[in-house]
């Protein structure tokens, strides 16, 4: 059985969960703990980042690598178009994504985990050491995000500078092919890079990012999901999720 070790909040970990249902490959979703994962994807990969795919002798770190190894080793729901310079259209899109995710990631987490409490929940699970200790997991975990992830208020500045750009540059992309998908006439791997590095932005539904009815983040941020939403970029994330995002596994993993 393939494994993947996950975030379940992570929107690269996402990204990789939804390459593995678009191939029908079947896949165990292994949840780590933020920080102690490092010693175990080290000795594993000899890096430090999830996701991290085992398929029986194979691993396979990064979100991208993982799309490249699948399409090579099970060719059936190709992700990249046999057609060069489709394909290299997809990689450049799906470079700009892993770009664009690494700044969401940035500026939604100093927003998520000055509002609320939901996500540090997610992170230390239902039960375990973590949950019975939760007192003092949470503001340890807390202190591990913002400092692993620089959540400092100029580097959230930064990151949401660097995030609108990223965001007009794929809507024109997206205007620029009709609007349906990013390339070619089927779904592949452009598009799910973009849309789960854009899902923790639009809460969307069945989701980790999903929120409780009453539950609200910042004006801030509900301002740019708002925004968001309104673009032919954000109609195209939803709808991709509504008829596309047909998951296999349940993303709270193990």
């Amino acid at each position: 059985m393939r494994t993947l070790y996950q975030f379940p909040l992570s929107h690269f970990c996402e990204k990789a969960r939804w390459l593995l249902d678009h191939k029908e490959l079947d896949y165990v979703a292994h949840n780590l703990i933020p920080g102690v994962h490092r010693a175990f994807a080290q000795l594993k990969t000899g890096q430090n980042r999830l996701p991290i795919l085992r398929d029986q002798d194979h691993w396979i770190a990064d979100s991208t690598k993982i799309a490249l190894y699948l399409d090579e080793v099970y060719p059936e729901h190709s992700l990249l178009r046999s057609d060069v310079q489709q394909r290299d259209l997809a990689l450049e899109i799906n470079e700009q994504a892993a770009e664009l995710g690494m700044h969401v990631r940035r500026w939604g987490l100093a927003h998520t985990l000055t509002e609320s409490a939901e996500s540090l929940d997610i992170m230390i699970g239902e039960k375990g050491y973590l949950r019975q200790f939760e007192k003092y997991s949470k503001p340890i975990m807390k202190a591990i995000l913002s400092r692993g992830y620089q959540l400092n208020s100029d580097k959230v500045a930064e990151s949401k500078q660097r995030m609108d750009i990223l965001v007009d540059i794929l809507n024109q992309r997206l205007i620029e092919n009709h609007g349906r998908y990013f390339v070619g006439e089927r779904l592949g791997l452009a598009d799910i890079a973009v849309c789960s590095m854009l899902a923790p932005l639009l809460e969307i539904a069945g989701t980790p990012w999903e929120k409780e009815r009453g539950e609200n983040l910042s004006d801030e941020f509900m301002q740019y999901k708002a925004f968001l939403t309104n673009l032919p970029l954000g109609q195209y994330v939803l709808r991709i999720y509504q008829t596309e995002r047909n998951a296999r596994v349940d993303w709270r993993g193990v």
